[in-house]
Order: structure tokens, then sequence, then C-alpha cells
């Protein structure tokens, strides 16, 4: 079996956490060895939260700088500083719709071009995925459920060994009870955006 190495970045209330536990499940789940670790950033405060999701027979938790088969961004510049974690036959899938910092929400700083951070993202990698991933939450029920949306979108770019099925029963035994229902309507949302 072929090892899969998937980088997970986003920003603290994403639900990037959320999303890699069921991923990491989601590949048990089919039949997969699965190993998960997670850096949180100032997650409260909307900081950088990255995790990654080993599946198959890898020992470390780390991907290394080029080493990343599919890059999760639940936020545009998180997907563009993680790059270096791809190589030229990488999919990226990322959410559209920014998280604006403190800094520019004041005043004190621009929030960058999203459009040039795709065109240089798309120039690196071998496909490059991008959906708004905030407006499929809504129409789900949920803006919370973006997390959902990407991970559907991740399931549907078929670039990892885990059928949608796997994923549909780790979401119902994850999710608390009176979201499941949303989270696999925003789950299918983002699998059939692509």
């Amino acid at each position: 079996m072929a090892n899969y190495r998937v980088f997970l970045t986003g920003v603290g209330g994403q639900g990037t956490l959320l999303a890699t536990t069921v991923l990491a499940e989601a590949a048990i789940r089919a039949g997969h060895n699965a190993l998960t670790s997670e850096v949180h950033g100032m997650a409260q405060r909307g900081g950088i939260v990255e995790s990654t999701v080993m599946i198959g027979d890898i020992k470390s938790p780390i991907i290394s700088d080029g080493e990343a088969d599919a890059l999760l961004g639940f936020e545009p510049v998180e997907t563009y500083r993680a790059m270096r974690k791809c190589r030229a036959d990488s999919v990226v899938v990322s959410n559209t719709d920014p998280t604006i910092p403190y800094g520019v929400a004041i005043g004190r700083g621009d929030y960058p071009n999203v459009e040039k951070l795709f065109d240089f993202i798309r120039s690196r990698v071998k496909q490059l995925i991008t959906l708004n991933a905030h407006a499929l939450a809504k129409q789900a029920g949920s803006a919370l459920t973006a997390n959902m949306v990407m991970l559907g979108a991740l399931a549907g770019s078929g670039v990892l060994p885990v059928s949608k099925e796997a994923f549909e029963w780790t979401i119902r035994t994850k999710a608390k009870e009176k979201f499941v229902e949303t989270n696999l309507r925003a789950f299918d949302l983002g699998f059939a955006a692509l």
C-alpha cells in the first residue's frame, strides 16, 4: 500500500483539529494505518493551527518540506504559507474565504490579493482546488461546518485512498449528535463542488 501525507492548516476556530480527527479515523475505517500530529498557535485568538495526517506505514507524524501529497488549507494566506510542504505533484485544496487578521481589521496592514496567492500556488503544484467553504457551509445550515465542506472537497479530489462512505461513517460517530446531519450536508456539498 502507498503512503499518503496530508498537511492541514488554518486559524483557530475553523475546525482544523476536528477535520484532522475525522480524516484519520476515516482512513482507519477504510483499513489503513493513520498517524496524526497537531500544533496549536494561539488557536483561541485566530492564530495558526497546523496538523498532519499520515496514512499508511509511516512511523513519524512530521511532514518535512516538499513531502505533502495533499495540503488542506482552511484560509487562503495559511494555504500560501504552507506551500513549503508541497512538491510539484501535490494536490492543494483551499478555502477562498479569508479570515481577516486583527491587524488588517484595524487598518495596520493589508490582506494580500487572494487570486495572486492562488496563481502562485497553481504554478507550483499538480492541482489546486478552490471553493468558498463558508458559503457552502451556510448552504448546509451552519457556517461552522466549513471544515466538513473542505474535507468533502479533499475526499472528492480522489487523492486519498479513503471512500466517501468511510468519511460519512466517521462524521456520524465524531460530530455532536445534533450537528450530524448538517455536517453530512456540508461534506456532501464540498464533495460535489469539484
